[in-house]
């Protein structure tokens, strides 16, 4: 599985720039994220805070992952801006029948695929060998551009993940 996303972040960004991500419940269809598509892109390119123009970007990425990302160097994202934000989200989860403000779901990959795992799962999924602390997993608590490109996808052991899991040590 290529993990390569920078290409699809905006290099004109600054590095402080903000980002939300919204994990879906599933993987997206092909029909539905080019339907998406249009959606996001119709959103960035008229994102505003109090009437001035955000300078936004907004992605699919892997199909499965909505990163909106605000460069606040130009405008500051406001609390109406980032409603608006929300009701984008909550439109594609409602016309797509997915979840994707369930934080209790965690991604994975797992034999080159994107895994989720409930929370409540984690300590039986680490027990049973389905991931161990070199794991990648999605950081979806990134908040900048910047924290992004470095920390989105990392191994479990690098993560907040790390202290609420026990791993034993391999010694064979």
């Amino acid at each position: 599985m290529n993990l390569d996303y920078s290409t699809h972040i905006p290099a004109d960004f600054n590095d402080s720039s903000r980002v939300w991500i919204y994990q879906s419940s599933r993987l997206f269809l092909i029909s539905e994220a080019l339907e998406m598509e249009d959606m996001l892109n119709d959103f960035a390119a008229n994102w505003k805070s109090h009437g001035t123009p955000v300078k936004g970007s907004a992605n699919l990425l892997f199909g499965q992952f909505i990163v909106l990302m605000a460069d606040e160097t130009a405008t500051g994202v406001s609390g109406c801006s980032t409603d608006s934000s929300v009701h984008l989200v909550k439109a594609i989860e409602e016309k797509m029948n997915v979840q994707l403000f369930d934080r209790q779901n965690l991604a994975f990959v797992v034999k080159d695929k994107i895994q989720l795992l409930p929370l409540g799962q984690l300590e039986y999924a680490v027990e049973n060998n389905f991931i161990n602390a070199d794991t990648l997993y999605f950081n979806n608590t990134v908040l900048t551009k910047k924290e992004l490109l470095e920390n989105w996808i990392i191994p479990v052991k690098d993560s907040w993940l790390a202290k609420r899991i026990h791993f034993t040590e391999n010694t064979g």
